[in-house]
C-alpha cells in the first residue's frame, strides 16, 4: 500500500493502524514522505522499499484539488515527488478529499513545482514565462522551504485555468530546472469524498 502525505491521508493512515492492532488486517506500506514514514513506524505498520520489479496494489493519498476527470493538483505538503513516483507504481489510486477541493477546472490552488536549488530563480523565470502568472518561492518559518529530496519548490499563482493539465506538465517539464510538477493527470481511479451529509465514493 502506498501512503501518501497530508493532513487529510494522515487519518486513513491512524485508521489502518487502529485495524492492524483491532482487526488483524496485514499491510505492507511504502511512505511518500519522512513524516508518514515517521507516523507509520509509530503505528506499527511494516514499511517496505518502492518494489523496482512489481506493482503496488493500491495508494491513497490526499489532493489539493481535483477536477470533473479525476485530474489533481498535489504538492500542498512538499512531497509531490515521492508522490507521483510511488502513483505511478499502484494499480489504483485513491484519494481522500473534502468536497473543498473538488473544482470545475484546476488551479485555484496554487500549483507547486519541484525545482532544483541550483539556479532556481532562472526556474522561477522560465516558469513565469511560460505559465504568465505570479510565482514564489515556498519559504516555512522565514527561510526557503527544502523538500525531502532536498528540492526547493515553486508555488505558481495560476488560478482556475488549468484546462489541459497534460499540455500544462508537459511545457514545465521541458524546462532543465524544474524536476517535478504537482499535476496528477489520469492517475486517480476513485475518489473518497467527505461531504456534510456523510462519505461519497465517486468512481471513473
Amino acid at each position: 500500500v502506498g501512503l501518501g502525505t497530508g493532513s487529510t491521508v494522515r487519518y486513513t493512515i491512524l485508521e489502518l493502524g487502529k485495524r492492524m492492532q483491532n482487526e488483524g488486517l496485514e499491510i505492507k506500506g511504502v511512505p511518500t514522505s519522512l513524516a508518514t514514514e515517521s507516523l507509520a513506524l509509530e503505528l506499527g505498520i511494516p514499511l517496505i522499499e518502492l518494489p523496482p520489479d512489481k506493482k503496488l496494489d493500491i495508494i491513497i493519498d490526499g489532493a489539493d484539488e481535483f477536477d470533473l476527470a479525476f485530474n489533481l493538483i498535489k504538492g500542498g505538503g512538499g512531497a509531490l515527488l515521492r508522490e507521483k513516483i510511488v502513483a505511478q507504481r499502484a494499480y489504483k489510486m485513491i484519494v481522500v478529499a473534502d468536497q473543498s477541493k473538488q473544482v470545475k477546472t484546476l488551479g485555484n490552488f496554487p500549483l507547486p513545482i519541484e525545482v532544483t536549488p541550483f539556479a532556481f530563480e532562472c526556474t522561477m523565470n522560465e516558469i513565469k514565462n511560460i505559465l504568465d502568472c505570479d510565482v514564489i518561492i515556498r519559504k516555512e518559518d522565514g527561510n526557503i522551504f527544502t523538500t525531502d529530496n532536498h528540492n526547493f519548490i515553486i508555488d505558481a499563482h495560476v488560478g482556475p485555468k488549468i484546462e489541459n493539465p497534460k499540455d500544462v506538465e508537459s511545457r514545465l517539464l521541458q524546462i532543465p530546472g524544474v524536476v517535478q510538477v504537482g499535476l496528477f493527470v489520469g492517475m486517480c481511479d476513485e475518489v473518497v469524498l467527505a461531504t456534510k451529509d456523510g462519505i461519497e465514493v465517486l468512481s471513473k
